[in-house]
């Protein structure tokens, strides 16, 4: 008597379905010992450049920092050097990183809800071809625009400011972002919808007190995702800002701690480990907004 029919007699055990299967997989402990092989080495270079920073500038320069538990020697001096010493410390281009990064994940937000909710549940002429406009949008490098936004920035008179990041980083995000909320907001059901317009709900009622509240996952998520973005964007900033330390971000002054021959990198250790210190913990207070948002949609029933 096969499985099948033992499970169909009630006489033996019942058939493993393929979920089963897969978790009896992933819980074995071949997978389990490759997801902790996998996870350290992932966190090694992390760890290295965090006690690297650790480090005097001596033993940075001759030895690696695998080195140190044979000779152990801690010090904060990097830290300080690169915070707060120099001619160009580090706190006033972290301050320029957060002036530049809140705004731009807010604009592309607002701009691409309001877009969102109009694609979504509005009609218009020729809704469904501008909405494919946008999301082709998607591929295309944004090497392509540098060059010609920068010429209109310049005509403008708004280069070297902090609204030609700001306009960039938008522009840059919002085929994506409206891309993610029309999905997002196409989910809810349309039974709501109409309940609420029968009860005499507005659009604007509607996008505000079923919309959001519903969609928050999804807005987190990108909110998460524009903000590593953002924060560790080196090419616009260096386009748009320049070098002008009033404007310029953190990325900008990290990439030239290293030096022309290389003569820093005790300081790029500490500046680099200040600059994701930021983005991790963004990531970890945000991350179940994350996930759940990436999942939303994903499985109906």
């Amino acid at each position: 008597m096969t499985v099948l029919d033992d499970a169909a007699t009630g006489t033996g055990a019942r058939p493993r379905t393929a979920a089963a299967t897969a978790r009896a997989r992933l819980s074995s402990p071949w997978a389990s010992l490759a997801a902790l092989v996998i996870a350290v080495l992932w966190t090694l270079p992390t760890f290295g450049l965090f006690l690297s920073s650790f480090r005097p500038q001596r033993d940075v320069q001759r030895t690696g920092w695998w080195t140190f538990f044979a000779n152990p020697t801690l010090t904060v001096e990097n830290y300080a050097d690169v915070l707060f010493g120099g001619s160009q410390p580090l706190v006033g281009y972290f301050l320029n990183s957060v002036l530049i990064t809140v705004p731009a994940v807010l604009i592309p937000i607002v701009l691409a809800t309001l877009a969102a909710y109009g694609f979504a549940w509005t009609r218009f002429p020729m809704r469904d071809t501008v909405f494919v406009a946008i999301f082709a949008l998607q591929i295309v490098p944004l090497q392509v625009a540098l060059l010609p936004l920068l010429e209109i920035f310049v005509d403008v008179g708004l280069n070297n400011t902090f609204w030609t990041v700001w306009i960039a980083h938008s522009t840059f995000a919002l085929p994506l972002a409206i891309f993610l909320l029309h999905n997002a907001m196409r989910e809810v059901p349309a039974e709501l919808v109409e309940a609420a317009r029968v009860d005499g709900a507005g659009h604007v009622r509607i996008f505000t007190t079923i919309m959001l509240p519903l969609i928050r996952p999804a807005i987190a998520a990108y909110a998460v995702f524009q903000f590593l973005w953002v924060w560790n964007d080196l090419l616009v900033a260096l386009v748009f800002a320049g070098g002008t330390a009033d404007v310029a971000p953190l990325t900008v002054r990290v990439a030239d701690l290293v030096g022309s021959r290389g003569a820093q990198w005790h300081l790029l250790a500490a500046g680099a480990f200040v600059s994701i210190v930021v983005p991790l913990a963004v990531f970890f207070a945000l991350q179940r907004y994350f996930v759940r948002g990436l999942l939303a949609g994903s499985v109906k029933g």
